[in-house]
């Protein structure tokens, strides 16, 4: 059997590969290997460890290298201490293939690790444009990965204009559309019932029924010092409509504590009653508040890739989603209080886009297991022209 290992280091990572994790896992020729690193064993960003285990997948190593700090010198220490420890945890699991996910600076260290000892790197999520050190690093990890899982076909040419073997780069969507195509049979009011009883927060509950914003503003790492007065700006608009809104925590990025503080300090001053705050949130339920929110505001990769599939109107803020393939569904505005303002209203007057399939229709966790089972690709690579 392939052992094939899985590296989560957020909880984005996790929604994007747990459909292939559960494909891996299920498969008669593969062994899935889970280990996780960076903000997912951190409480302070929700803990995703506890979800992956509530999900039944239990881990096979930990490991903590997220140096606290949040601004670029600490983004470089945490790779190279996760470089350390994952050399240390492939040595002892020796697994076949690595997984990587998408383009974060978490996923560098065990991109390393995996290429220096011999082991094939699968990439999920490669060949997209976007704006921060995420474009780098995503182009990065394509340049060492053995095979290639692109989400949209127009990432399956970049890949293989990059110089890589067309015959290991396949298109079978984005993985996170598996989980919302079988999450979204369900009703989603039914699954939101109660979730300011069990997930907590901070501020008050409001009626998910009615019309409410949901968003999540992380840091760009390429405009470090100016991300505070980039969430301040969202959090003015916000205030002006003070319609009842969900938000999310940023992410452990460089700059992300500047966000982090201008939200506490708006909370402070303003005390405002239309905002609760989440730490996490598991990945169903963050799917159901998508198909329900009036309006998605901020700018994660979620609006671009899960909003065209469910249809979700979208606020995309500045430049971290820059180029990145994206649906009718999508407003782009700069980081301007009037600016955000205006699309958020533009966007509650139009209300719900037809789905999209631009980032796949379902499927491609078992997809990904299949292809796995059948690939055994050279561990030297070679530049194809």
């Amino acid at each position: 059997m392939k052992k094939v290992c899985v590296f989560i280091g957020n909880r984005a990572n996790y929604s994007g590969v747990k459909s292939v994790m559960i494909a891996v896992k299920a498969h008669p020729k593969l062994k899935l290997q889970v280990v996780l690193g960076a903000s997912a064993v951190l409480d302070r960003f929700g803990k995703v460890e506890d979800l992956i285990r509530s999900d039944g997948f239990e881990p096979d190593f930990t490991f903590h290298n997220l140096v606290e700090g949040e601004n670029p010198s600490i983004m470089a220490k945490s790779t190279g201490l996760g470089l350390i420890d994952a050399a240390v945890i492939f040595d002892h699991l020796k697994p076949d293939m690595v997984v990587v996910v998408g383009d974060r600076y978490e996923m560098m260290c065990v991109t390393l690790a995996a290429a220096y000892m011999n082991i094939r790197i699968i990439h999920t999520m490669g060949g997209e444009v976007t704006g921060t050190i995420d474009e780098s690093i995503r182009h990065a990890i394509t340049k060492f990965a053995h095979i290639h899982f692109p989400a949209n076909e127009d990432s399956r040419e970049r890949i293989i204009k990059m110089g890589e073997d067309e015959r290991y780069v396949f298109n079978v969507g984005c993985p996170r559309t598996d989980l919302i195509s079988t999450e979204l049979k369900n009703d989603s009011h039914k699954e939101l019932k109660d979730i300011f009883k069990i997930y907590g927060g901070v501020g008050r509950d409001f009626d998910l029924k009615r019309p409410y914003l949901l968003v999540s503003q992380h840091s760009v790492t390429t405009e470090f010092g100016n991300n505070r007065w980039q969430i301040e700006e969202t959090l003015n608009a916000l205030d002006e409509l003070k319609i009842p809104t969900i938000m999310l925590w940023p992410n452990p990025d460089a700059g992300g504590n500047d966000i982090s503080t201008g939200i506490r300090v708006f909370r402070e001053n303003k005390s405002p009653e239309w905002l609760h705050l989440f730490k996490n949130l598991p990945t169903h339920i963050y799917c159901h508040l998508m198909n329900t929110t009036a309006c998605l505001v901020g700018n994660s990769s979620s609006g671009i890739r899960d909003g065209a599939f469910i249809g979700t109107p979208v606020v995309n803020i500045g430049t971290r989603q820059n180029e990145r393939l994206r649906g009718e569904n999508v407003e782009q505005v700069g980081y301007n209080t009037n600016e955000i303002l205006v699309g958020i209203k533009k966007q509650l007057q139009r209300g719900r886009y037809k789905s999209s399939d631009i980032y796949g229709d379902g499927g491609a966790g078992v997809k990904i297991a299949q292809i796995l089972s059948e690939n055994n690709p050279p561990i030297q690579k070679r530049i194809t022209y």
